[in-house]
């Protein structure tokens, strides 16, 4: 069916587009002989992991599900056979009836403390897992985003080099950092300054294997510095001797997804035209309250920009249920649709049924002609309360 036959809302993946970012990061990996992992964190469509699978070389999780999803739905997949698809975990603290299972399934374990180590260290090593630490190189390259800054003062993400011991090291063959939130590869390599500053010496044992740059790489940007990547992975490469990792989660699904949803009422306060919309901040796109982020939409332009100036707003009783506002060449009308772009991460992972609101439907695209993949119900409301 053609995307305006979907039923809204809907988020709507757009499978040439996801390719396209994964040939790129493909190029990455071609070039530099780096391993490059979908971070499920921030899209985990997994109808789509065969696709991802022929590019990538794995998942990367944030707990036991996701290690699950990424194991069963890519690392055995059958059109995978023979090919050595990871999968890694790090979570800020493992839970001890978890611990074996997420062991099982991982072929890296990064640790966030040298306590947590200490609790584990066997039972990794006996489920045949290589083990990392977290490191947190001081190093803050964020502006205005201080909740996504693993770096700032009181973190509990990563051990500093004030805490760091060689003799804690039985067992680690791996360091892993991530610090970085939709940024280019000049932090990065800031970054790089600094965690070889502190932890080049432990970078240099002869029992390291890896060194895993995280995630918050935004490599298929368009204006992303590529060539300025390919060096700094160079760099460790040939310094240390070690595998490099990359785990990105939105560059793997940037721009490559679309949210579905119509008008549903129009009303005016204060001489504010407010269009009520079937899809909610809200419930639906909850990083346009957190971050605050403002989507993309189709056809649109800033306020005042075109004609008619209209606040778009969920249908939640929460007041703060705004998307923002957005001008058009027309007023909008009850029934149209609207397009909403760049709506594959970090919204199916995160959206909610507040208010009883149902869950978007979700369908894939490919040369224009979509099919759905999943629809949802009352069902999947009351299972969750």
């Amino acid at each position: 069916m053609r995307m305006d036959q979907l039923p809204t809302p809907c988020y709507v993946v757009d499978e040439d587009r996801l390719e396209e970012n994964l040939k790129i990061l493909a190029g990455v990996m071609e070039e530099t002989g780096c391993r490059i992992l979908l971070a499920q964190k921030a899209f985990s469509a997994y109808g789509l992991y065969p696709l991802i699978g022929k590019y990538l070389n794995g998942t990367t999780a944030s707990g036991l599900f996701e290690a699950r999803l990424g194991r069963q739905e890519m690392a055995l997949h059958p059109e995978f056979r023979g090919r050595n698809l990871e999968t890694h975990v790090f979570s800020a603290a493992y839970r001890e009836d978890e611990f074996q299972e997420i062991a099982g399934l991982c072929d890296h374990v990064v640790f966030n403390s040298f306590a947590q180590l200490e609790k584990f260290r066997d039972t990794a090593r006996k489920m045949g897992a290589g083990i990392g630490l977290r490191i947190n190189p001081e190093c803050s390259t964020q502006e205005g985003h201080a909740i996504y800054d693993p770096c700032s003062h009181g973190s509990r993400l990563g051990i500093t080099a004030d805490q760091f011991s060689e003799e804690k090291l039985s067992g680690v063959e791996g360091l892993h950092f991530h610090t970085l939130c939709e940024q280019d590869a000049d932090d990065l390599e800031r970054t790089l300054d600094a965690v070889e500053e502190k932890f080049g010496r432990y970078l240099s044992l002869p029992q390291m294997k890896w060194l895993n740059f995280g995630g918050g790489h935004h490599i298929t940007r368009k204006d992303y510095q590529i060539p300025l990547l390919i060096r700094c992975i160079r760099r460790i490469k040939e310094r240390y001797g070690l595998q490099v990792y990359l785990e990105p989660g939105e560059a793997v699904a940037l721009n490559a997804g679309y949210l579905l949803t119509k008008v549903l009422d129009v009303v005016e306060n204060g001489g504010v035209s407010i269009a009520i919309l079937d899809t909610s901040a809200a419930c639906h796109m909850p990083d346009v309250l957190e971050m605050p982020y403002r989507p993309p939409l189709k056809d649109s332009g800033m306020p005042g920009e075109k004609a008619y100036t209209f606040r778009l707003a969920g249908p939640t009783c929460l007041a703060g249920d705004v998307i923002g506002d957005y001008s058009f060449d027309e007023p909008l009308k009850v029934g149209q649709e609207l397009v909403f772009q760049d709506m594959a991460i970090y919204s199916m992972v995160k959206n909610n049924t507040f208010n009883g609101m149902p869950l978007p439907a979700i369908a894939f695209m490919r040369q224009g002609q979509c099919r759905i993949w999943k629809q949802f119900g009352y069902e999947n409301f009351k299972c969750r309360l």
